[in-house]
């Protein structure tokens, strides 16, 4: 169980205050603790971690069946204070330095936790803002990556996919296929990211369709449109 073992030493033993300072020099398993830490935290944020904010932790982090009550029990224990979650999401930054496409895969996560049950607070919110500044994202990253799981009155499929309105039709194609062979869910674990974040991939690649289908529709209709009004 190196995930429990590393959250003991992350934590300390049950009953002790989980803000404590953290070791900076922590390996595989200790990143994997931090993930589900900071997962844990941001539940809490809120004031009440909610039964679909439990089920959607374990949609993203899909423990297996032997390590599954430790899992539960070290997101239990992580859960019972916000204190302390820039400790872990430094720690995940670290790990990640220089892989920014699976940084940005937890703060997917995160959001696919605080959305789930279908309100996201303030004080989420500001989780989200700053876990997303550790990692090293700008606000035009973190406003997409909001957009791509809470979308707005107008959704904005350019912005999910990283480019401007005015990209031609070549080069929109180019930066679609880019984008989604970044994320296929068959290249996921080459990425570097733990097989139990698996299912990220499959969600974040069906939001990736949508903009690029949204894009193209709007497009066509907009020249159809052009069409009829030119003769």
């Amino acid at each position: 169980m190196r995930i429990l073992d590393a959250a003991a030493r992350l934590f300390g033993p049950p009953g002790k205050r989980s803000e404590k300072k953290v070791d900076k020099n922590v390996g595989d398993a200790g990143v994997a603790a931090a993930l589900i830490a900071l997962g844990a935290k941001l539940a809490k944020s809120d004031g009440i971690v909610s039964r679909e904010e439990i089920d959607a932790f374990k949609n993203v982090f899909q423990a297996t069946a032997e390590a599954t009550k430790g899992v539960t029990q070290f997101f239990d224990l992580a859960r019972q204070t916000t204190r302390g979650y820039e400790s872990y999401a430094r720690i995940i930054a670290r790990k990640y330095r220089t892989r920014p496409d699976i940084l940005e895969d937890v703060v997917d996560g995160l959001f696919h936790i605080a959305v789930a049950d279908g309100i996201v607070t303030k004080e989420e919110m500001e989780f989200l803002a700053t876990t997303a500044r550790i990692f090293g994202f700008n606000a035009r990253t973190f406003n997409r990556i909001r957009i791509a799981h809470m979308g707005r009155t107008s959704d904005d499929p350019y912005l999910i996919l990283g480019v401007d309105e005015e990209i031609s039709d070549a080069d929109l194609k180019k930066s679609y296929r880019k984008m989604a062979a970044a994320n296929h869910p068959d290249r996921i674990v080459a990425r570097g990211l733990p097989e139990e974040l698996r299912t990220l991939a499959t969600h974040k690649m069906a939001i990736i369709n949508k903009a690029y289908a949204e894009i193209l529709a709007q497009r066509k209709t907009e020249r159809d449109e052009q069409a009829v009004t030119s003769h």
